[in-house]
């Protein structure tokens, strides 16, 4: 299995390692530490060597911070961890913040006093996020102090140790472009910015730069290390050389420099004190960076990491690979589904889904001859009540019996070498109410109205985010997280910039693929999610209309379940796609199924009565 079903958080560590922090603060002269989730890298998954939240306070959700003061504990998250963190956390240690609507940086100027010191370690914290900070603290007389050693490692008496996964290289064939031809681009826009170098602090644009993969962090295949790329195209590579074969050595060294990890910070001065002009992605790179150049004379060029747009946009071989992943994936996913309508309500906890359907995508991966290299996330089986907790992680200790009369919602995805996939399904088990069926149709019509969108060049995820909430806002109901999130090509599975939500200020461009999620969550009660993954096309003209315009191809191959859809609440548009797109279902993933999976397929996909009233 390429995930555990342990319990991810534990409530009872956050007691006495907050008091060992608060005594490392008291003899340190501090009167609080922020912790935040992320790493040097600013990544979803992070090594366990820099899982610093998940060990003080419990929490083991993909984004938030605890901030620790004298005599008080905080942990703030965001929508999709409300219930989450208050099974994972001791609420009576930390008080639980809204990491939107009051964020530490708001936080801050409302609950400390002057002269208050608060430490923080500059390796964990953006460039953004020090500036936000530092501009509530000025307000209110505190002070933000940079440590150079983050207490938590110093207290963290077992702290792992860095991860060497191998260094494979990605070959040719699905990676479209040769990284020479990538790294002499970067270099050409590192100009252009007005740089002489470009620091890329993120795992996945080294991936992408370079043409290789690793294994340092959980369902990601990411090698941890940092790149300065040069304008002058004397680029220098800092990744632990244990994870290099002698191939992979031959290879990178004809691209770049080599150096150890702990050879970086050095790198920076001497660039700096050469007189370099550095580029640092104010919202990736560490506020560490920035200091270490502007203490030794250089100077910061504040632009995006040159890699982030040309990796969002897919090449005409990532976009193949990735249709052929999604083909074997959807058949997987459809040997599953039909497998989980024959087992008789009460008979399967989500933890025998979760196994079932991994083994599903291995003996696909197997016949097709492209390998399931791991999930791209741990897969969220949320049986009824589960199913509202947006980011459910199931465990022993949690795994519930899909009962008869609930809903039972699957998020899940796949790493293979030619694509990353992610899908959600939501079924019943048993009958299904009115309620369920309903609210089910509404995110349907959600679903539907951004995958037959059509919109002009330059439109941003920020504009369209709403067509995904009408229908349930009509009915007063609504979702906490994004309609969609950017994926990459054999990365990570939750890609920026590009997304699809109230916060995505990126331009949809031509090539970016992201997901299309909208859902609905009661809790206490049940979750309903739709999710495709869908590809921006290139813009082409209407008929009778005055500009081209970008629409949205669908790469999920997968039956929507039926039995729930009320098709009196959707439109004779909306019943077309949905017949369109299961006939689509049907021919491209029949093909790799048979017997009764493609029986069930076929029944599955059939066309809806366009004149059925409820």
């Amino acid at each position: 299995m390429f995930q555990t079903f342990d319990s991810a958080g534990d409530p009872a560590v956050g007691k006495p390692r907050v008091a060992l922090l608060r005594q490392w603060l008291e003899a340190n002269g501090l009167d609080g530490f922020i912790v935040p989730r992320a790493d040097e890298h600013q990544g979803e998954y992070v090594a366990d060597r820099s899982a610093r939240l998940k060990w003080l306070a419990g929490f083991s959700g993909s984004a938030g911070v605890a901030i620790v003061l004298r005599d008080r504990a905080f942990v703030f998250v965001d929508g999709r961890y409300t219930l989450q963190v208050r099974s994972e956390v001791d609420v009576d240690i930390f008080s639980i913040e809204s990491l939107v609507d009051n964020p530490p940086a708001v936080w801050l100027k409302d609950n400390l006093g002057k002269g208050a010191r608060i430490g923080f370690d500059p390796w964990l914290h953006t460039i953004s996020e020090i500036k936000a900070l530092q501009a509530s603290a000025d307000k209110t007389g505190a002070v933000l102090v940079p440590l150079d050693k983050n207490p938590i490692d110093i207290i963290w008496e077992d702290q792992p140790d860095a991860p060497v996964a191998p260094v494979e290289l990605h070959p040719i064939g699905f990676a479209g472009e040769l990284a020479k031809d990538k790294l002499a681009r970067l270099a050409a826009a590192i100009a252009k910015d007005g740089a002489t170098h470009a620091v890329l602090t993120d795992p996945s644009s080294i991936a992408w730069a370079f043409n290789i993969r690793g294994g340092d962090v959980p369902h990601t295949p990411l090698a941890l290390g940092f790149a300065i790329l040069a304008a002058d195209g004397a680029h220098q590579l800092f990744m632990d050389r244990r994870k290099f074969s002698r191939q992979v050595a031959a290879y990178l060294t004809q691209l770049a420099e080599p150096h150890e990890p702990g050879e970086f910070e050095a790198a920076i001065v001497a660039l700096a004190k050469s007189g370099a002009k550095i580029a640092l992605d104010p919202v990736l790179a560490a506020d560490r960076l920035r200091m270490l150049v502007e203490e030794n004379g250089g100077t910061v060029i504040a632009a995006a990491d040159p890699a982030r747009i040309p990796r969002a946009t897919k090449n005409q071989a990532e976009i193949n690979g990735s249709r052929a992943a999604h083909r074997r994936d959807g058949a997987a996913v459809a040997k599953l589904l039909c497998w989980l309508e024959r087992q008789k309500p009460g008979s399967l906890d989500e933890i025998s889904v979760v196994t079932r359907l991994e083994e599903s995508r291995r003996r696909t991966g197997e016949e097709t001859q492209m390998p399931l290299r791991d999930v791209s996330f741990d897969t969220i089986s949320g049986a009824g009540p589960n199913g509202a907790i947006m980011h459910y992680r199931v465990s022993r200790a949690t795994s519930r019996k899909l009962q008869a009369g609930e809903l039972f919602l699957l998020d899940s995805g796949a790493q293979y070498q030619d694509g990353t996939t992610d899908i959600t399904r939501t079924v019943p088990i048993g009958q299904p109410t009115q309620e369920m069926r309903e609210r089910f149709t509404l995110v349907l019509k959600g679903m539907i109205g951004i995958s037959t969108l059509r919109f002009p060049a330059g439109t941003r995820g920020s504009e369209i985010d709403a067509v995904a909430r009408t229908a349930l806002w009509k009915h007063g109901c609504d979702f906490a997280h994004g309609t969609g999130h950017g994926v990459g090509s054999y990365l990570a599975v939750h890609e920026g910039p590009q997304r699809i939500a109230r916060t995505g200020t990126e331009k949809l461009l031509e090539g970016m693929m992201l997901s299309n999620e909208p859902g609905y969550y009661k809790e206490g009660s049940y979750g309903i999610r739709i999710e495709n993954l869908i590809l921006v096309t290139p813009a082409e003209e209407v008929e009778g209309g005055d500009i081209a315009m970008h629409g949205f191809e669908t790469l999920t191959l997968a039956p929507i379940d039926t039995r729930l859809v009320r098709t009196d609440l959707l439109t004779r548009d909306e019943l077309h796609w949905l017949d369109t797109y299961h006939a689509r279902v049907l021919a491209e993933i029949g093909p790799m199924l048979d017997g009764e999976t493609l029986a069930w397929l076929g029944k599955a996909t059939a066309p809806l009565p366009h004149d059925l009233k409820q």
